[in-house]
């Protein structure tokens, strides 16, 4: 029964199908946002969703089936089944936030879609290098605000009143979000220098470190994509090997 239960789950078409019931479930929950679809087709589209939380159900309990503990040895089963649990903690009362949580199941598509999934597992294995460069952001904004808390802070506090209020305005200002024309043209008229300030910290935080952390990002998606092709092209060799061997050994007998 488990290896029936296994080679059903397995089967392409079944992730599909999954894959089709996320997509499905991502619409449901939107319409459910929506007041007026809800007062003319509340009790249809509540209990769509109920058929794809059992549908997800389902699909979880035969997992259990097929791989029982060595279910919980691969993390994207443990997302699976933390998403879809989520959705079966009663939401009334103070949980009543849970409600919203629901949609967390769209992320389902991730671990279903190889692409998704590889994208993120490039991105998981770039955060020890994230860190570091996170650390030096971390040292440059806090050298900034305390800069502009003591250059600014008289003739602009709301803006650089405080070292809270300037890290806030420094990160507008990395976002390039009405930095010029909403804080930095201001301040000029005050401090006409102070673009030796704003220039080069825009230079160091926008496009050095924000460029770094992309560069880290796509390398890592990169060595997953060349870890990915290599299992493949491993697997690959070892069934081509197999089958020379079962040829062989069929030669050798019929000698």
């Amino acid at each position: 029964m488990r290896d029936a239960v296994k080679n059903w789950i397995e089967r392409p078409i079944v992730g599909n199908v999954i894959m089709g019931v996320i997509i499905f479930n991502a619409i449901v929950l939107g319409l459910e946002t929506s007041k007026p679809i809800m007062d003319l087709y509340g009790p249809f589209i509540i209990a769509l969703d109920r058929i794809c939380l059992g549908i997800f159900i389902i699909e979880i309990l035969a997992k259990l089936i097929a791989y029982r503990f060595a279910f919980f040895r691969s993390g994207w089963n443990v997302f699976d089944f933390a998403v879809v649990g989520i959705a079966l903690i009663p939401a009334a009362g103070g949980l009543s936030v849970l409600r919203a949580l629901r949609i967390l199941r769209v992320l389902r598509l991730i671990s279903v879609a190889p692409q998704l999934r590889r994208v993120v597992e490039g991105f998981v294995s770039a955060l020890p290098g994230m860190g570091s460069v996170f650390l030096l952001m971390g040292m440059m904004f806090y050298i900034g605000a305390v800069m502009a808390t003591k250059l600014f802070a008289a003739s602009f506090p709301d803006w650089f009143g405080t070292l809270g209020r300037s890290l806030y305005s420094l990160f507008q200002i990395m976002t390039l979000e009405s930095w010029s024309m909403g804080i930095v043209r201001p301040v000029m008229e005050v401090y006409p220098y102070a673009w030796a300030f704003f220039v080069p910290f825009i230079m160091v935080t926008t496009f050095a470190v924000v460029n770094l952390l992309v560069g880290l990002i796509v390398n890592s998606m990169q060595d997953a994509h060349a870890q990915e092709a290599n299992a493949a092209t491993d697997t690959y060799r070892e069934d081509v090997l197999a089958r020379l061997s079962a040829i062989e050994e069929a030669l050798k007998k019929r000698d």
